[in-house]
């Protein structure tokens, strides 16, 4: 009969909406990694305030490949996830590049000050704006390509300019003129069209040649010598290789057309 099931069947089990503890306690060390930035930061400890923002990434990436491997990935996970990125990779770097910045140059006047002022929240709200279209569009989305600079590594790129120029005690206006236009071009970046490879559909399996086996180590020990430098100098170079090579394809279209036409 219809809606009886024999004695043969496997009785059928509501699906689990369990909370996954792994992969949502790696997500809470993410969002603590940042609050500590934050707490650091109002406290001028900004060199601990860009280890924490690593930290952050750190736990960030973990916790997504934990949920993948494990098998445990939720809804849960997901909005938790994306809340987590807002405060350590949105709101912590703004305040750390506010509380670094804005006091000294609001000395230079008023609207400097300003400048500076609106410089962070531009980037709190691009940060919000890139999760946002990030989550609404993942489900179509190229998985090997991010649509602007991931919010990490904008962060990343705020982070370690701030403990680069931390020793700085007076770094004077034009230092602080480009802490601000490093953070606002982060946030901008983060909004662009701009396509940055994701390196999900990296493939651990396959043979590479020797060479670039020694160059992973290489790049480990020049981040234990001089973290702030090289943290800055490789977030750097991935924020600006999109739009470099986006400069140098319109200007390939430019010489083939003025050949054409010639």
């Amino acid at each position: 009969m219809a809606g009886v099931s024999s004695d043969n069947e496997a009785p059928v089990r509501p699906r689990s909406r369990a909370i996954y503890l792994l992969p949502n306690l790696l997500t809470t060390g993410c969002l603590f990694s940042g609050f500590y930035a934050v707490v650091a930061a109002i406290d001028e400890h900004f060199a601990h305030a860009g280890m924490a923002v690593f930290a952050a990434m750190i736990f960030d990436t973990l916790d997504g490949r934990t949920a993948r491997m494990t098998r445990t990935e939720s809804l849960f996970g997901k909005e938790y996830d994306s809340l987590a990125d807002m405060v350590s990779f949105g709101v912590a770097p703004a305040i750390v590049a506010y509380q670094w910045g804005v006091v000294r140059i609001a000395e230079f006047g008023h609207s400097w000050g300003r400048f500076g002022w609106l410089a962070c929240f531009f980037y709190a709200v691009t940060a919000a704006l890139r999760l946002a279209r990030f989550n609404s569009r993942a489900a179509t989305a190229d998985k090997r390509y991010f649509e602007g600079l991931p919010s990490p590594s904008a962060a990343a790129i705020v982070a370690a300019f701030v403990w680069f120029f931390s020793d700085w005690h007076e770094p004077g206006l034009p230092g602080l003129i480009a802490a601000f236009l490093v953070t606002a071009s982060a946030g901008a970046l983060m909004v662009s069209r701009f396509s940055y490879p994701s390196f999900k559909q990296f493939d651990l399996d396959r043979r590479i040649r020797f060479v670039y086996l020694l160059l992973v180590p290489l790049v480990f020990v020049l981040i234990a010598v001089e973290p702030s430098t090289m943290l800055l100098s490789l977030f750097g170079t991935y924020a600006a290789s999109a739009p470099l090579l986006w400069v140098g394809r319109r200007l390939r279209r430019l010489i083939r057309r003025s050949r054409a036409g010639a």
